[in-house]
């Protein structure tokens, strides 16, 4: 079962319709969804694979008084009713719209919960962040998504192809998102998933620091050393001081060694500033001798 369909799932279970607006208006939220066709304006059909679904909207539709079909097409449950039954929604050129925003809050939330049971839908959050819900015209896409930053989500939104969207990528705004309609055991589920996913993410970027920290460390000892071998080739390694000598052989003894560690191993131990000063100084002696 898709991230959804538990979503759907969990919504469908909410039996706590005595509010006749809150149920109301949440019945609005699935009228000005993108599922919803207006046929010849004397009908109303909404189409979903999801049985939860189905059941969820008939519900409403039922506490409500308000008659209806359910039946197949393909594998599609269809829900048919006449327009003449709802008289709480405004009907133009066979598209829904909300005609009247509630003041009260519970009442807004039902509208985003409807409108998200009707068309809406989200990612598996352990691959990638992404809901959206598909609303009927741009009047009902800038009404929701003001009724969503009035609550304190800030979504976003796209139109395609004569089809109008709104959607959240954001692991925040989805969370609260789900507790606005809510689906509480989601909420939880989203957070598990989100909480992994950045623990992942911090470890996966520790490594990825560590392994290029060592890259930088076994590139620049491989100069060094390559430095210092020329210099014995040469015969100018016995030139150098004993401190140079000193840091030069322990170098060749442990190429994957760090300059810290290279430090602390000296007769007498200097911090990192000073063995990357005599390296250096090898270094500059060693190319002194090609430029010569």
């Amino acid at each position: 079962m898709s991230f959804s369909s538990d979503i759907k799932q969990e919504l469908n279970k909410n039996s706590n319709l005595s509010n006749k607006n809150i149920v109301k208006q949440e019945l609005v939220g699935y009228l000005i969804s993108g599922n919803i066709n207006i046929v010849n304006n004397k009908e109303i059909k909404f189409s979903t694979e999801s049985d939860y679904n189905i059941n969820r909207f008939s519900k409403l539709l039922a506490n409500l008084d308000i008659n209806h079909s359910i039946d197949m097409v393909g594998k599609n449950f269809v829900i048919t009713l006449k327009t003449k039954e709802i008289d709480f929604i405004e009907y133009d050129k066979e598209i829904v719209k909300i005609k009247e925003i509630p003041e009260n809050q519970e009442e807004k939330k039902a509208i985003i919960r409807g409108t998200f049971m009707g068309a809406g839908s989200i990612n598996n959050p352990e691959k990638e962040y992404h809901l959206e819900m598909e609303v009927t015209n741009e009047q009902n896409m800038n009404i929701v998504l003001s009724l969503l930053l009035e609550l304190g989500i800030k979504a976003k939104y796209m139109e395609a192809k004569n089809k109008y969207y709104i959607y959240l990528k954001e692991g925040e705004e989805i969370s609260k998102f789900l507790a606005l309609i809510g689906a509480a055991k989601a909420v939880m589920k989203f957070e598990d998933i989100r909480i992994q996913k950045e623990m992942r993410g911090k470890v996966n970027r520790l490594v990825n620091c560590e392994t290029a920290n060592l890259n930088k460390t076994i590139n620049a000892s491989i100069e060094q050393i390559a430095a210092i071998r020329k210099l014995q080739e040469n015969g100018e390694f016995k030139k150098l001081d004993d401190n140079l000598k000193e840091i030069a052989l322990l170098r060749l003894e442990n190429p994957d060694m760090s300059l810290i560690e290279l430090g602390k191993k000296l007769k007498v131990p200097i911090g990192k500033s000073g063995v990357n000063y005599r390296l250096r100084k090898i270094m500059e002696i060693s190319n002194e001798l090609v430029e010569k």
